[in-house]
């Protein structure tokens, strides 16, 4: 059987759960989920980053431990997850004990590239990252403006970066490894510039993993955090390589540069591509904790649903650009779209069949579903695209009722009644992986199972009830 791994970035347990977050994991779960239903053997990996500077601060700041902050800040994050009906198989955490025993393996599989020295320059708690100069703007982190950079200065541990420039700029030529080219352009542009090698320790910090060559450090929360794609990936790594590193535009040097340049000292294999998306804003303002919960997921869940939410972010941004999630506009697309499209077609179709009954008949319809196009846009990130295409169906569907007055009582109409609802069928089974809740309730409506084979499959089901309101309208 066929494999394939995603993974999403790790969230940094400092604060709640937000949109942004979510974003990330929604377009995972469309991955996993459709190569599920192709028929693939799927492993989706997320989790928490759990280590560093910022926890030890936070926890501190809560009058708690830091187990005891992670631990309670770990369930709101699969709490989120769940409400948006995210299909991950792997929760890990940088606290699992299976992760903290791989680190230290690791850094030992490498011993040859790391070495001691001490480190001085500038520190963003924020990142928890170090930067130079000519990496700031305004003298300030990009992603951490107005926030003070620290003036860093101790012994540490390196890891040899520098020397893998040559293998790097070799493998950014796979056409696939960095997503979308923009992005690719800028890591290769800076790797071109140069690399310095990586402090991967901190010695006047205790919350980490224990560094395995002495006692007196513990591991760099980046290097430890990025390791969770192997520690994560099922007994004795069973999915690795990854097929797709989902993940922000803020973590793409980490997962472009120095990841890669870790599994090359290792010997392990690459992952197959590296995709750097945007970020989001909220109905117009830069996502923060000021906003608190009006930007949580289960917030937004409880007050849209979780297809509505998922819909609309699939459906109306490009992956790997900047985005604003607008409440406006997902009330537009959730009314004029989910509602009056799609809703009112599967309402319609089923209350037709309920009254004049159906008659099995060759499916004309689903000559028009343009299935390979949908799977093309899926496989190359085109989410907006690929649901573009099946509400073009949708409307077909439509027009097609009209067109044929269906709603009469005619005797060919029992035909062409069944031809629209096994169309409804195939449409659902398609749009599963967006919007999974409803497709769940019409296959047991019309008491078909979701699979990729059934979309051309004859629907078998003799008498159909009117189906329930799927979508109601938001004002």
């Amino acid at each position: 059987m066929k494999k394939f791994y995603v993974t999403t970035a790790i969230d940094y347990v400092n604060a709640e759960p937000h949109i942004g977050h979510a974003y990330q994991k929604i377009i995972a779960d469309v991955l996993a989920r459709w190569y599920r239903l192709k028929g693939f053997e799927v492993f989706y990996l997320t989790g928490t980053d759990e280590h560093g500077q910022k926890i030890s601060e936070s926890a501190k700041n809560f009058g708690l431990s830091e187990k005891e902050f992670v631990d309670k800040m770990s369930i709101k994050f699969k709490e989120a997850w769940k409400c948006l009906n995210i299909s991950y198989d792997r929760f890990i955490r940088t606290t699992d004990k299976d992760h903290e025993i791989f680190v230290q393996n690791f850094i030992k599989k490498i011993k040859k590239d790391i070495y001691k020295g001490k480190y001085s320059g500038l520190y963003c708690v924020g990142c928890e990252r170090f930067y130079t100069e000519k990496d700031l703007i305004n003298g300030e982190c990009q992603f951490h403006p107005g926030k003070k950079l620290e003036i860093f200065e101790e012994e540490t541990y390196y890891f040899k970066l520098s020397a893998y420039r040559k293998k790097l700029l070799n493998l950014y030529k796979k056409k696939d490894f960095i997503l979308p080219i923009e992005r690719k352009n800028e890591i290769v542009s800076r790797v071109k510039e140069g690399l310095q090698d990586l402090s991967i320790t901190r010695k006047n910090l205790k919350w980490g993993i224990a560094f395995p060559f002495d006692k007196g450090h513990v591991v760099y929360v980046w290097f430890d955090a990025l390791l969770n794609y192997l520690s994560g990936s099922g007994k004795k790594q069973k999915f690795w390589p990854a097929d797709v590193h989902l993940l922000g535009k803020d973590n793409g040097w980490f997962h472009a540069v120095i990841w890669p340049a870790m599994l090359i000292a290792a010997n392990y294999k690459l992952p197959k591509t590296v995709f750097i998306h945007g970020f989001l804003t909220f109905n117009g303002q830069k996502i923060s904790k000021t906003l608190g919960n009006v930007i949580s997921p289960e917030y937004l869940t409880k007050k849209y649903g979780s297809d509505s939410i998922r819909y609309y972010i699939l459906r109306n941004f490009v992956l790997g650009e900047d985005g604003d999630f607008s409440e406006k506009s997902l009330i537009e697309r959730h009314n004029n779209e989910l509602a009056n499209k799609f809703g009112n077609l599967v309402t319609r179709i089923t209350s037709l069949a309920e009254k004049f009954g159906i008659e099995k008949t060759k499916n004309n319809l689903l000559k028009n579903l343009k299935i390979k196009e949908i799977e093309k846009y899926i496989k190359s990130y085109s989410f907006d695209k690929a649901l573009n295409e099946i509400f073009s169906f949708i409307d077909l569907c439509n027009e097609y009722i009209q067109k044929n007055k269906l709603w009469e009582a005619k005797k060919e109409n029992k035909k062409q009644i069944y031809q629209v609802l096994d169309s409804v069928k195939a449409i659902s089974i398609l749009l599963w992986p967006f919007i999974p809740e409803t497709s769940e309730k019409i296959a047991k409506t019309l008491k078909f199972k979701i699979k990729f084979e059934n979309i051309k499959k004859p629907i078998s089901i003799k008498k159909v009830k009117k189906s329930e309101i799927l979508f109601k309208k938001f004002n």
